[in-house]
């Protein structure tokens, strides 16, 4: 039996890579006749430039960039002939910032826009950013000053943006100018628009440390923002011959993926970036299409299984395409917070829960390597023919 491990990474407590070693390492216990093949993935967060290393090849160049309070932090680019790739979590990973200073009205995506920059400065006419777990919600303010607009109080957060104005934004057109010979590609985690209950700051801001009433002013900060830049740059967006004069920033505001990363999806369109799936284009790197062909089973997995992996996930992206296989696609997670129902309309043939309860999150975080071991042996002795 040919068993396909092909996992995201489990929050912090352990990379794509890990996920998938402790996966397989599992199985293999429970099923040791049966062929087993490890394929971490990325949706464009944490571990996006890893895996594509692992798949593409090419050279690492180290950077240093503003982490989401300020401080430097370490980041790195990935140069594969004239494209580079560039992991905004490196900039902006929830990691970063200690639990107890988790504040998303605070921390900026100024390093985000940093790492973009030194991506350029290589010499790349492509450049492919993930979006992903980060612990920012500015909508992308912070990186557009970390590119070179001149406008310092857009990279204080997002709770800074409720008094911006067009007239603080007069950079922003040229800009974009600056930016047009450079193709920009973003990779989001996540399929939500910028504003709306599933939107970056409902949907995500709490995650992050926001209380409900931080949440809400995030929203209307954000649309705030978002309002005065697109009247910045006016006729520089490409008109919508349906919508008329304002379907253009409409088009921005409502855009899948403009909420990933805080909004910074929505930031980096303003500068003209394309807006795509990350779960699928490290798929197609990775060529997961082709494994899936002479695969019996696919294991997938992330820390959570909630309302947020049915809009551009991993492990949704995973049971997608494994179904136009017909391959059964079993999910290991830390929580499964999704009903059966909704399960099967994402194409997951099964899931697993490492922690069954609330209680038992904390005891399965203490030793999270062991414990998606363990679940995975179990899972095996069920799966394996």
């Amino acid at each position: 039996m040919h068993v396909l491990i092909a996992p995201d990474s489990f929050g912090t407590a352990l990379t794509a890579r890990e996920a998938a070693a402790r996966i397989a390492s599992g199985w293999r216990r429970a099923a040791p006749h049966d062929e087993v093949t490890a394929c971490p993935l990325s949706d464009g967060g944490p571990g996006f430039v890893e895996t594509l290393h692992a798949s593409l090849g090419g050279s690492l160049v180290a950077a240093t960039v503003a982490g989401p309070l300020g401080t430097a932090v370490p980041a790195a680019i990935l140069v594969v002939g004239d494209t580079t790739y560039v992991e905004t979590a490196h900039a902006l990973g929830l990691g970063l910032v200690p639990a107890d200073r988790r504040d998303p009205t605070l921390t900026s995506t100024r390093g985000a826009g940093e790492l973009i920059g030194a991506a350029i400065g290589t010499g790349a006419r492509r450049v492919v950013v993930g979006l992903g777990g980060s612990s920012t919600n500015d909508a992308g303010a912070g990186a557009l000053v970390g590119l070179g607009l001149d406008a310092p109080a857009l990279a204080a957060g997002g709770g800074a943006l409720a008094d911006v104005a067009a007239a603080d934004l007069v950079g922003l057109r040229e800009l974009r100018e600056r930016l047009a010979g450079v193709e920009l590609v973003v990779a989001t985690d996540v399929d939500v628009p910028l504003l709306g209950l599933q939107g970056a700051s409902a949907g995500f801001a709490p995650q992050k440390g926001a209380t409900p009433q931080q949440a809400q002013d995030l929203e209307g900060a954000l649309a705030t923002f978002a309002h005065a830049a697109i009247d910045a740059l006016g006729d520089a967006l490409r008109p919508d011959l349906l919508a008329g004069p304002s379907g253009a920033g409409r088009r921005l505001l409502t855009a899948p993926g403009a909420g990933a990363a805080g909004g910074l999806g929505f930031g980096l369109a303003l500068l003209g970036a394309r807006l795509v799936p990350g779960a699928a284009l490290v798929a197609d790197a990775v060529g997961l299409d082709e494994r899936l062909a002479v695969a019996d089973v696919v294991v997938t997995g992330e820390g959570r299984f909630d309302w947020q992996s049915l809009h551009g996930k991993v492990t949704t992206g995973v049971a997608a395409r494994a179904l136009a296989h017909a391959v059964p696609a079993v999910v290991l997670a830390g929580e499964v917070l999704v009903g059966r129902r909704e399960l099967s309309a994402a194409g997951v043939t099964a899931a697993y829960a490492v922690a069954e309860g609330p209680d038992e999150v904390a005891v399965a975080l203490a030793d999270a390597g062991g414990s998606l071991e363990r679940r995975a042996e179990r899972v095996a002795r069920t799966w394996s023919r």
